[in-house]
């Protein structure tokens, strides 16, 4: 759940960036229909989490990055448990250790102690390169799919739903489920003729 929540951040973090741009494109396309007034405007949008969500890269991408999340959880886990021991150690000894002893107990608490942290940083890090790695992966594999379905069905404009400040959208333009489908399609295509 962590893990969603995260690329689900970063999706909501992706469309506020890429709502200047779609503005910039919407004010762009405004002025070329004006001219070319000729053609239809056929507009169509697509929900990026749901994709995350749903297509069959998405889930691969949030399992992996689940695992990595677990696999950082238990060492954390395991090393917390380590301190907690040696701070019960230390605890239970304050009477019958030497002061020598204690102290170096308490460096040892200290060094763990800061181990610990700097362990918990880089694991943040590393979570947070391989989810905006995984997004950027499934974002790459998805625009091949949209541009294809553009040309295909003859839209116009295809935007991001709610990252392009569109602030309503009509179910019956959303293509979302179709590009599930089809992005699903072309990463099992190779598998099966393998």
């Amino acid at each position: 759940m962590v893990v969603q929540r995260r690329a689900l951040a970063y999706a909501r973090f992706m469309r506020r960036r890429l709502a200047i741009i779609a503005l910039i494109a919407i004010a762009s396309s405004v002025f070329l229909f004006a001219q070319t007034a000729s053609r239809p405007v056929k507009v169509a949008v697509i929900d990026t989490e749901k994709i995350l969500i749903n297509s069959a890269a998405g889930k691969k991408a949030l399992a992996d990055l689940k695992k990595l999340q677990e696999s950082r959880a238990e060492t954390l886990r395991k090393r917390g448990e380590e301190l907690r021991a040696l701070q019960k150690q230390i605890t239970d000894g304050r009477l019958t250790l030497s002061p020598e002893k204690l102290d170096q107990l308490g460096k040892q608490y200290e060094d763990k102690e800061i181990a610990v942290r700097r362990l918990q940083d880089d694991a943040n890090r590393e979570l947070n390169k391989t989810r905006d790695d995984a997004v950027a992966k499934v974002d790459a594999s998805v625009m091949p799919v949209i541009n294809a379905m553009g040309k295909e069905l003859g839209y116009t404009l295809i935007f991001r739903k709610f990252e392009s400040g569109l602030i309503y959208a009509d179910e019956a333009v959303d293509i979302t489920d179709v590009v599930i489908r089809r992005l699903d399609a072309t990463s099992t295509a190779p598998a099966t003729k393998k």
